[in-house]
C-alpha cells in the first residue's frame, strides 16, 4: 500500500498552479512511488478565508487513512496548525510537515479567525512527528516565525535552510528525506 500524504498549499493568485505545484513535483520525485500525494486546490486562494479553508482541510482529512501525512506551505501551514489545534483528525497521523508558515498569534502576525496556538503540542496526538522547516533567504515571512511555531510544539524538529526563499527554492529534498525517516 502507498503511503498518503495531503500537501496543503498556500495563498495567493495563482499559487495551486504557478507556485506551490512546483512543491509538490520536487517531493513526488524525491519519494518515488511509494508515495501518493493529494493536492487539492484550496478556495478563494488569491483571498484566503482561515473558515472556508478550514472546511475545505476538515473534509480532505475524512478522505484519509490511518498514518497519513500532512505537509503544508506558508498560509497553509498555518491553517493546518490552526485546524489540528483545534479540531484535530479523527485518524492516527503519520507525521506533520510545515514549511515558510508564517506563525499567527502573540509575536506573529494577526490572524482574523486564527485563535493564538498556545502551546498546540498539548492538543497534538501524542508521538507524532512534527517538522518545521523556514529558508534564511524568505522574504516574504521572517525566520523568526518558524521560532514561534517551535514554542508552541517543543518536540518539532526546526531545520533552518541556509540561502533558501519562501518557496525553499522548489527543492523538498530535505523534507522527503525527513518524510521517509518516520
Amino acid at each position: 500500500m502507498t503511503n498518503q500524504i495531503l500537501f496543503v498549499q498556500g495563498a495567493g493568485e495563482g499559487t495551486h498552479d504557478h507556485w506551490d505545484n512546483k512543491l509538490v513535483a520536487s517531493l513526488e520525485r524525491e519519494l518515488g512511488e511509494s508515495y501518493v500525494v493529494r493536492y487539492p486546490q484550496m478556495p478563494g486562494e488569491d483571498d484566503p478565508s482561515y473558515v472556508a479553508w478550514k472546511a475545505a482541510l476538515l473534509e480532505e482529512f475524512d478522505s484519509l487513512r490511518d498514518g497519513a501525512i500532512l505537509v503544508a506551505h506558508s498560509f497553509g501551514g498555518s491553517v493546518l496548525m490552526h485546524v489540528l489545534a483545534e479540531q484535530p483528525p479523527k485518524l492516527r497521523l503519520g507525521g506533520i510537515f510545515v514549511m515558510a508558515a508564517p506563525f499567527m498569534g502573540e509575536g506573529g502576525w494577526p490572524g482574523d479567525a486564527m485563535d493564538d496556538l498556545g502551546v498546540l503540542s498539548e492538543r497534538l496526538t501524542p508521538g507524532v512527528p512534527v517538522y518545521l522547516y523556514h529558508g534564511t533567504g524568505d522574504a516574504e515571512v521572517p525566520t523568526a516565525h518558524v521560532h514561534l511555531y517551535a514554542k508552541a510544539v517543543p518536540h518539532a524538529v526546526v531545520r533552518i535552510l541556509e540561502g533558501r526563499d519562501h518557496q525553499l527554492n522548489d527543492d523538498l529534498s530535505e523534507v522527503a528525506r525527513d518524510l521517509r525517516s518516520i
